[in-house]
Order: C-alpha cells, then sequence, then structure tokens
C-alpha cells in the first residue's frame, strides 16, 4: 500500500491518455462490505450501519472517488463503524494533495458532508464547489419559499425551481419516472404490511410475541409502516380484531402524494445552468454501479482475510480488476456499442489456456503451453475490439520425472 497515491496519479495520466478524461466534476460515495466471521478484539471490521443489510455481520467501510464516465481516481478502507460525516474532509485534502489546487465540483448524497465541512468548502481561500443532495426535511422548511416560484423543464419529464439563499443555490427536482418508482414500491411494502398485520389479527398470539412481531414488520416495511396507524391491546386486554386494529393514515398519505418525486439538492454554484447541476447529479448512478460491479461481476466478497493489511491488500486486487473492467467498458462503448464487459467475459472464458506436460525418456518433462483454437464468434468478438491474441507459447523442459498431467487454465 506503499505506492498507493502513485498508483492514483498514475490512473489519472492514463484515463486522461486513454479516454481524454476530464476531472472537473468528481463523485464521492461510500459504501460496506462485511465478513461473516466471529468480531475481532482489534483492527478494521468492526459493527456498523450496513449498505448489505448485513448488520449481524461486521465490516469494513469502501470510500470511493470516480469520475461521471466511471473511471476510479482513489478509494480508502476505513474501520466498519466509521460515519460517513466525517470521511470527505481527508478525501478532499487527499485529493488535493495527489491533484493539486483545481476547480472541481464534488457530488455527493445526502449525509456525507456536514454543515461544517461545507462552511469549510464554500469560506476556503480557493472556493470548493459542491452539489449534494438534501434530506426531505429541508424541503418542508423551504416549500413556502418555493410555493411562488415557477417549474422550469431541464428534460422531457424533469422540472426545477431554484432558491437563492445565504450564498447557496436550492433546487428542487420533479421527476416524473422517479415518481412512478417511489409509488410502486409504496404500494408494493403497504400492501404486504396490510396482509401482514391482517394475518397478525387471527393468529391469537400474546401482547409480546404481537409486539415482537410488529417490530419486524415495521422493520420489513420501512417508511410505509408510517401511513398506517396500529392500536394494540394493553397488557391487561387479550389480542383480537376488537383490542388489536389498524386503519390508514389518510392526512401522512395525502402529504406523501404531494412529495412523490422531489428531491431537494443544494450547491455552492449559484450561476450554473440547473440542467446542468441536475445532470450531474444523477450521475451518481455511476457510482452506485461501480459498487454493484464490485460486488457482483468482480465478485470482492467473501472475504476471508483476518489481518488489516491482507484486507487492504484484497480491496486493492479488486480496485485493479475494476480499473480493468472500466477500461474494456470504455472501449466497448466506442468498438462494440451494446455489448457490456459481463457479456464479453462469458464468451472470452471457453478460451481456455491448456499446459500439457508430457514426460520424457530420459526423466525430463517437456511442456507445452497452448491455447485452444477459437471459434468464430471469439474471432467476430477480437476483431471488434481490435484485440489480437499473441502467438503460441514456445515449449519448454525442465529435469524433472512426472507422469503425464494436463492443466487446463481460463485465459
Amino acid at each position: 500500500m506503499a505506492h498507493q497515491e502513485d498508483l492514483f496519479s498514475f490512473l489519472r495520466g492514463r484515463w486522461q491518455d486513454l479516454f481524454q478524461a476530464e476531472f472537473e466534476v468528481l463523485l464521492y460515495d461510500l459504501t460496506s462490505t462485511y465478513f461473516e466471521c466471529d468480531p475481532p478484539e482489534s483492527g478494521k471490521r468492526r459493527f456498523g450501519y450496513s449498505r448489505d443489510k448485513r448488520p449481524d455481520c461486521v465490516q469494513v467501510i469502501i470510500a470511493l472517488l470516480v469520475t461521471p464516465d466511471g473511471l476510479p481516481l482513489a478509494y480508502e478502507v476505513m474501520a466498519g463503524n466509521t460515519s460517513e460525516k466525517t470521511t470527505l474532509q481527508a478525501f478532499l485534502q487527499k485529493i488535493e494533495q495527489c491533484y493539486g489546487r483545481a476547480k472541481r465540483t464534488w457530488v455527493m448524497d445526502r449525509g456525507i458532508p456536514t454543515e461544517e465541512v461545507l462552511q469549510e468548502m464554500r469560506e476556503a481561500t480557493s472556493p470548493v464547489a459542491y452539489l449534494v443532495g438534501t434530506p426531505r426535511g429541508r424541503l418542508s422548511k423551504l416549500e413556502k419559499e418555493f410555493l411562488p416560484r415557477p417549474w422550469a423543464k431541464v428534460k422531457e419529464s424533469v422540472e426545477v425551481k431554484l432558491l437563492a439563499r445565504e450564498g447557496e443555490l436550492y433546487i428542487l427536482a420533479r421527476s416524473e419516472g422517479r415518481k412512478q418508482k417511489e409509488r410502486a414500491i409504496r404500494r408494493r411494502r403497504l400492501k404486504r404490511l396490510w396482509q401482514r398485520l391482517q394475518a397478525l389479527q387471527g393468529q391469537g398470539l400474546r401482547r409480546d410475541e404481537l409486539l415482537l412481531k410488529l417490530g419486524a414488520a415495521k422493520a420489513e416495511a420501512g417508511r410505509a409502516y408510517r401511513l398506517v396507524e396500529v392500536r394494540v391491546p394493553t397488557a391487561e386486554q387479550p389480542v383480537n380484531a376488537a383490542t388489536f386494529t389498524f386503519a390508514l393514515r389518510k392526512d401522512k398519505l395525502r402529504q406523501t402524494f404531494r412529495s412523490e418525486g422531489h428531491y431537494l439538492l443544494r450547491s455552492n454554484l449559484c450561476g450554473e445552468d440547473p440542467a446542468l447541476l441536475w445532470q450531474h447529479y444523477v450521475q451518481l448512478t455511476e457510482i452506485e454501479a461501480v459498487f454493484r460491479d464490485l460486488k457482483s461481476d468482480l465478485a470482492i466478497r467473501p472475504i476471508y482475510h483476518q489481518k488489516d493489511s491482507r484486507i487492504e491488500a484484497h480491496v486493492f486486487i479488486s480496485f485493479l480488476a475494476y480499473c480493468l473492467y472500466v477500461t474494456r467498458r470504455q472501449r466497448l462503448r466506442t468498438l462494440a456499442p451494446g455489448l457490456t464487459p459481463r457479456v464479453v467475459m462469458e464468451k472470452m472464458c471457453s478460451l481456455q489456456m491448456v499446459d500439457v506436460r508430457v514426460p520424457t525418456t530420459d526423466g525430463r518433462l517437456l511442456i507445452l503451453p497452448r491455447y485452444t483454437q477459437p471459434e468464430k464468434e471469439h474471432r467476430m468478438l477480437l476483431h471488434q475490439l481490435r484485440l489480437q491474441l499473441p502467438a503460441q507459447p514456445t515449449p519448454k523442459i525442465i529435469q524433472q520425472g512426472a507422469k503425464y498431467v494436463a492443466e487446463v487454465k481460463t485465459l
């Protein structure tokens, strides 16, 4: 890990040479990866907020910085109980040390920066631009100020309102696509919760059993639970349809309808085009895609290491693997649009390297490394990507008396 910062500087140069990447906008986010093991007494493996829905497991936190095209620039492995609000300041300093001071815009999800950090970014000698999501509670406080302002269309199904306030620009966005998605999720959860409550009414439970099952139902329903008013019996009452009742909270439901598809952004780029700011923010999906690729296609989990140095080495190798993965994806966008890195890996994994070992009569071993003959689809893919397989390796003879062995390795 001693050369980590040198690697980050090297990557910037390579992304610029290969893909003419720009670094004015940077996306920053965090994820977690868990370990199915006994809790350690020391080290970075700790219990914390699990983004993998595994609060029963210890974990480490991975902070990642990428460009809007998904090109990774830097990462950091932190203790599993690290609060995301405490990570940004150190990353700002790291990027400044690696790449120097420059005009950059940091795009982050809500919950990462604190008010103090945002104030420091605004008041720095060279102000650092930011665009960050904002909790919905702040939208309620600003609702009256937004009401008289007109909507401006920035895309076919997206409209925004702008509010300049205390040196910042607040952007209220309304998306029809997001509205439909939120409504479908809420309906599904609310329907499942309602069926669960109906089932609990007829199970003849004791009050303590009912409370435990209600806790599980609440955790599963999430925000949908707030739309239902549940009345449970007192300690002296039996559990039946008369003492255990539930009803839809129509006032909360109407309030939810009004906020569907809305989200609030804030930035210190007061003079920027709101359409451009909105476009930068939705590019956060790129960093979410990075995390999905690391956990699915590249299988960063499971991690079996217990020492911090080995855990960091595992993440480092996964990071390098993603650099190769994203390089392939960028090349595919230009040379073979429609193909994904996953499809290419599935196609090419059938092209194998065969290491045939044949013992000779004088006790030595003849090794014939050969890759299998590419099939038609392999040749088409290689041609489209402008790749050429190397010449077959030359045979080798070693002094070893061994029986005939055939080893097959995937290229």
